[in-house]
């Protein structure tokens, strides 16, 4: 039974690893925050997140389609594994949507699949980004207002740097409440919510240990340029966002939050240097994640039945 909880483990690693560049990848690269002690916060955030806040991800991604502690475990390594090849390329990937395209490989092979669920998710997805530039765009305006009366450069950086702290947290606390469904939410049943929680949130946490420089460099600079300023506004518009869908019950893209919201913040700011070829290929990883998974995660689940493994 332990082994089968390695796959999950590996793509909660995975996950960790790309989610957590998404979350400090605007404050690091713009020196508000050290690596290190961003990787530390994370991970703690991550676990409290996933154990407070991720019960009704986890019951609506074990609703979507019914598994055997098999083919839980083959859907957890199909999404990592798929998560990894895109990352390698220094996409943002949609963890949420490799998941789910790995429990639709299965499910359409076995005839199990909640196809209100899928709506209700696919419809979150196309939402997220959208609502995340939106609420970026709206507290740039409002918090720009408050901040610009500060005419200390001095007592700016200093509120600059624990915004960045607090709203890190907050983003970070976010993730392990949305994301813990797509490291362990097939396994409830195997195991308890609880149980997946915090087993989930410890996969994540192990990842935002060492995540990925290059995707934060993706995100934090290609797609639009981005001050200090507007980068903590942008962080905290996804950490909005991400959490709003994690009491929802939806597990969405962290990825997305965070494109949409640093396009919103640079919309508010006037800035219309966008990088439009980065963003199509964005969009093409999104479209190619649950594709990819579906097939890798059928594939495996063939093999296994084959052998009378499943």
């Amino acid at each position: 039974m332990i082994l089968a909880f390695l796959p999950a483990v590996f793509f909660g690693w995975a996950l960790g690893r790309n989610d957590a560049a998404n979350i400090y990848g605007t404050t690091v690269t713009n020196g508000l925050l050290n690596y290190r002690f961003a990787a530390i916060t994370a991970s703690l955030s991550i676990i409290a997140g996933a154990i407070i806040g991720g019960r009704n991800g986890l019951e609506t991604l074990a609703s979507l389609s019914s598994q055997t502690l098999v083919s839980a475990a083959i859907v957890a390594a199909a999404a990592g594994l798929s998560v990894i090849i895109l990352n390698h390329f220094g996409l943002p990937v949609s963890s949420s949507q490799a998941v789910v395209g790995a429990i639709m490989g299965i499910g359409l092979l076995n005839g199990s699949v909640d196809w209100f669920v899928v709506a209700k998710i696919v419809i979150c997805w196309i939402t997220t980004p959208l609502g995340a530039a939106l609420l970026g765009y709206v507290l740039y305006r409002i918090i720009a207002r408050f901040f610009r009366r500060i005419k200390s450069i001095v007592v700016q950086d200093i509120t600059l740097k624990a915004l960045a702290i607090v709203i890190g947290i907050l983003g970070s606390f976010a993730l392990g409440a949305n994301n813990v469904a797509n490291i362990t939410g097939t396994f409830v049943g195997s195991i308890s919510i609880d149980e997946a929680a915090l087993i989930g949130g410890l996969s994540i946490a192990a990842g935002a240990i060492i995540f990925s420089k290059k995707v934060m460099y993706t995100v934090g600079k290609r797609i639009v340029s981005l001050e200090a300023f507007s980068a903590v506004v942008a962080v905290l518009a996804q950490s909005l966002t991400v959490l709003i869908y994690a009491y929802i019950g939806v597990p969405v893209s962290v990825s997305q939050a965070i494109v949409g919201a640093v396009v919103g913040v640079g919309l508010a700011r006037g800035s219309r240097n966008f990088d439009g070829r980065l963003i199509r290929r964005i969009l093409l990883g999104w479209l190619q994640t649950p594709l990819i998974a579906g097939c890798v995660s059928a594939s495996l689940f063939a093999i296994f039945s084959f052998f009378g493994l499943s």
